[in-house]
C-alpha cells in the first residue's frame, strides 16, 4: 500500500517544487505515466507482491528504462520522461525493500 501511496505523493512533491504554476499539468502528466503499468497485465499472475517488476514486464525493461531517461533531456517529451524516471525509481526501490534486489 506504501508503494502505491508513493507512487502519488511523489509525483506530486517533484510538480510542486520544481514546476512551479504549471504543477498541475506536470502533476497529471506524471500520473498519465502510470500507464505503463499495463504491462502487469501480460504476467501470470497479473500481481504478485513478491515480484520485482524491474527487469520483468517488458516496459520495465532495462533498455526502456533508458529512452526513459533520454526522453528528459527532449524538451517535448521531458514531463513525460520525468515521470516514467519517477515511476521505474519506486519500482526499484520497491524492489529492493521487499525482495532484497534492485531488479529481477
Amino acid at each position: 500500500m506504501l508503494h502505491l501511496i508513493l507512487h502519488l505523493l511523489v509525483p506530486l512533491a517533484v510538480a510542486l517544487l520544481y514546476f512551479g504554476v504549471r504543477w498541475k499539468k506536470a502533476f497529471a502528466i506524471f500520473i498519465a505515466t502510470m500507464l505503463v503499468d499495463l504491462d502487469h497485465l501480460l504476467a501470470t499472475p497479473i500481481y504478485d507482491a513478491g515480484r520485482c517488476s524491474i527487469g520483468f514486464h517488458p516496459l520495465h525493461e532495462l533498455w526502456f528504462i533508458g529512452i526513459y531517461i533520454a526522453m528528459c533531456f527532449v524538451s517535448k517529451l521531458r514531463l513525460v520522461g520525468i515521470g516514467l524516471v519517477i515511476h521505474m525509481l519506486l519500482d526499484s526501490v520497491d524492489c529492493q525493500v521487499t525482495s532484497g534486489v534492485w531488479m529481477t
